[in-house]
């Protein structure tokens, strides 16, 4: 199977997360005006990997590499299986590990040879919560838990600031409609819970961390994007939101 890293994530390391005192504003969107350059519809599955090691144990992961267990495996299959019946041409992935083996299921369902992996598709970095379980978190750090629960990832040192993420999630849209216009129709994005929500809230241009949306091991999420008149702005949908294929069995709490 060939893979082909089209965008570079680069982590800055130690840097610490900064939390914003002020309101910020997106600059671009991922609206029907992003998408206008397209002139023929194109349905995006946006997917969560299957259950890690580190989802099973209640662990916040972010950049640290885990592996699916056997009923992540499981997940995938399922998922694979059911996008197997809607002619998926074309799938993009982090590269992570938990990522990149479910998006290898989901290619040999599909019989696609080759996997597109996108380092703006990785996972948060969760900072000082890297590889501390939920509770031992509200423990060790009890202020900054309590700031995170209601202001985001600003609120954790080292994290990746809100609008870092955002700008991520964009730089990810962006390489799914250059795909799209090279000619691309049914394409599976496989990412992370955390990842996820920004992807899902830049096509609203909002900025805020609450509400949560619903981000399910292998959840499946669909987004329509239907093309007008040539050169103005695309019709857009969220046609299904964290949809669970049949055989994916009962879902756990999530943890990013």
């Amino acid at each position: 199977m060939k893979s082909q890293i089209l965008y570079s994530h680069r982590n800055e390391g130690g840097t610490p997360g900064k939390a914003p005192l002020e309101p910020w504003t997106p600059s671009v969107i991922a609206d029907g005006r992003f998408f206008a350059p397209l002139t023929k519809p194109v349905n995006i599955y946006v997917l969560r990997h299957g259950q890690s090691e580190g989802n099973a144990t209640g662990t916040f992961q972010g950049k640290l590499d885990f592996t699916l267990d056997e009923r992540g495996r499981e997940q995938a299959k399922a998922a694979a299986s059911w996008l197997a019946g809607q002619s998926i041409d074309t799938i993009v992935a982090s590269p992570q590990k938990r990522a990149a083996e479910t998006a290898g299921f989901i290619a040999s369902a599909c019989g696609i040879e080759e996997i597109r992996f996108l380092g703006s598709l990785v996972e948060v970095d969760v900072g000082v919560f890297a590889g501390l379980t939920w509770e031992s978190s509200k423990v060790r750090y009890p202020h900054v838990f309590e700031e995170f629960q209601y202001r985001s990832w600003d609120a954790v040192p080292e994290a990746e600031s809100s609008e870092e993420l955002y700008q991520r999630a964009i730089a990810s849209w962006a390489a799914i409609r250059d795909l799209a216009e090279k000619g691309a129709e049914k394409i599976c994005c496989v990412s992370h819970g955390g990842l996820i929500q920004w992807l899902m809230r830049s096509t609203f241009g909002a900025t805020s961390w609450l509400p949560l949306i619903p981000t399910s091991n292998c959840g499946i999420s669909r987004f329509d994007i239907e093309p007008t008149t040539r050169g103005k702005p695309a019709f857009i949908q969220w046609g299904m939101i964290n949809f669970k294929a049949p055989g994916s069995g009962k879902e756990a709490k999530p943890v990013f």
